[in-house]
């Protein structure tokens, strides 16, 4: 066995080892000197990592590999049964931000039952829309509305306001829905969105009130 691939092999170990540190070390030293055959394993790893500082360095050392090698095999695991293969690749494909993933983000993704992987999908979809396409993703990003607890939907909102003025008709029907919690998670991001500034929490407290007294936040 040859020097290079004798190190080839100790890196593959390292990202296995049984401490955070050394799977750390080597996922930096793989992204330091990136290296067509581990782009299989930095995915592989990525979606079992059980510590959020080295998937992010994993997440870096993918981004540090052509994008051509690394976005097909990260597409391929968006379709996983593991809720954490498709968060990460979704994750992944955000921070390389090559349009040719944009197809397969799906509405499913978008819609995920698991939240960690509608928001990295959400994040995704706003890093990779094509010009054009930001109604129609908006239209998705609106069905859900009202969901889960307060991070996931500042997650939501963000997404929703980084696509700019095509989501004032969206939210604007969104201020009338039956649901409160539809209601008012619509015009948080609504308040989001005219001052950015002002933050979450006071915009969905702010929402709060108006929902309880009846109204829908639209501008009289």
């Amino acid at each position: 066995m040859t020097r290079q691939n004798q190190d080839t092999v100790g890196a593959f170990q390292a990202l296995e080892d049984g401490s955070s540190s050394v799977r750390l070390r080597a996922a930096m030293a793989v992204g330091t000197t990136p290296d067509p055959r581990f782009v299989d394993k930095l995915v592989e790893r990525s979606a079992i990592e059980p510590d959020f500082q080295v998937r992010e360095t994993l997440t870096w050392a993918l981004t540090r590999h052509p994008a051509p090698l690394t976005v097909p095999r990260l597409v391929g695991e968006l379709r996983s049964e593991h809720a954490q293969a498709r968060s990460q690749a979704l994750h992944t494909l955000s921070k390389i931000g090559d349009r040719q993933a944009w197809p397969a983000i799906t509405r499913a993704l978008l819609t995920d039952a698991d939240d960690e992987v509608a928001r990295s999908a959400w994040r995704a979809a706003v890093v990779l829309v094509p010009e054009g396409a930001e109604p129609e993703l908006a239209a998705v990003l609106a069905t859900q509305l009202g969901r889960g607890e307060r991070e996931t939907q500042l997650s939501l909102s963000r997404a929703l306001v980084a696509l700019g003025k095509v989501i004032t008709p969206i939210l604007d029907d969104a201020m009338t829905a039956a649901d409160p919690r539809v209601r008012g998670h619509a015009i948080a991001t609504e308040r989001l969105s005219r001052d950015p500034d002002a933050g979450f929490e006071f915009a969905i407290e702010e929402a709060k009130r108006v929902v309880a007294l009846g109204g829908t936040g639209k501008e009289e």
